[in-house]
């Protein structure tokens, strides 16, 4: 709700920049160029910042896809960013990446041989003498 809320205000200043300025002072090259900053300052204020900031303070909604073949086992939040645990059954490691602020400075931690799930993992050699 709080998104829907930041867009529709951010709609609101484009359309005003350009209604006073355009229409009221018709001067429409500035006009174009206060709405388009607008939008591009808001847009990267959200994707940067707003995002998580919205979902964890005041609930949201946001979408995070886990890689192929891993399996999800934990999210948590450090600050205003999200970090997510994954288990990779091919190599045996736990992996903890950050989901941060418009995925530019993302963490990665890497458990080797974790084994979270109480799956034994048998080497090459002894399962194919089975």
């Amino acid at each position: 709700m709080v998104t829907y809320l930041y867009w529709f205000l951010v709609a609101a200043l484009v359309i005003g920049a350009l209604f006073g300025i355009g229409v009221r002072m018709e001067k429409w090259k500035p006009a174009i160029i206060v709405a388009a900053i607008i939008w591009l300052v808001a847009t990267l204020a959200y994707y940067f910042w707003l995002q998580q900031v919205f979902v964890k303070r005041f609930g949201g909604t946001m979408s995070i896809t886990i890689p192929e073949g891993h399996y999800h086992l934990n999210a948590t939040w450090k600050e205003d960013n999200l970090w997510i645990e994954d288990y990779d059954p091919e190599t045996g490691d736990c992996i903890f990446r950050e989901y941060s602020r418009g995925n530019m400075l993302q963490g990665k931690v890497v458990l080797k041989n974790c084994n979270p799930l109480g799956a034994e993992r048998l080497p090459e050699a002894a399962a194919a003498t089975r």
